[in-house]
């Protein structure tokens, strides 16, 4: 892993928010989901966001656990520890995730996990992707919410006609108030 010089100032204070960000309760949830779903036991089992980064930092349980709930998303899984195959394992996993339905705003980027710049978003990811897996109806571990439903809602024309007929109060409707009689501003007040 590079090492990144330790910022300071404005930079010190974005790492230390999003460093605030991350969840110990979070982590143990989706390491029970990863090692329920894909049957591995991650490799360091102590807490925090280093161990939790060592433990997916080759991609190799994470490509198992996509291939878990949909099965052939990831062909080549790279055992090997050299960088470039590591991160190509990451960006399989990303692949499969987005390919699986996940939106591109609740992924995590390669260098996020691969370098430990936001472990936060790694598990939101993994949070996103436990969502989908419950509402493409995944027969195995749950964790998360399922995603919404699609609630389509069908009026007659006489509802749409009465609805057309009432005051929109919240739209900003004061009732016939303006500002008539009002003096313009900068303009001097008569008594």
């Amino acid at each position: 892993m590079s090492t990144r010089p330790r910022g300071f100032g404005l930079t010190a204070e974005l790492q230390n928010k999003q460093a605030a960000k991350y969840d110990v309760e979070k982590e143990k949830d989706a390491r029970a989901w990863i090692e329920g779903v894909t049957g591995v036991q991650l490799s360091d089992q102590d807490l925090g966001d280093v161990h939790f980064h060592s433990s997916l930092k080759d991609g190799v349980v994470l490509c198992k656990l996509i291939n878990a709930i949909s099965p052939g998303s990831v062909r080549k899984i790279n055992e090997t520890k050299m960088a470039f195959k590591q991160m190509e394992n990451i960006g399989n996993f990303l692949k499969g995730v987005g390919d699986y339905g996940v939106p591109t705003i609740s992924q995590f980027q390669t260098v996020d996990l691969y370098e430990r710049t936001n472990m936060a978003q790694v598990i939101g990811c993994l949070w996103a992707l436990a969502g989908h897996a419950q509402t493409k109806g995944f027969a195995g571990p749950h964790w998360g919410v399922k995603i919404a439903d699609k609630n389509v809602r069908e009026f007659d024309e006489q509802t749409l006609r009465q609805g057309a007929n009432v005051l929109p109060q919240q739209a900003g409707y004061t009732g016939g108030a303006t500002q008539a009689g009002m003096t313009a501003y900068g303009t001097s007040r008569h008594m």
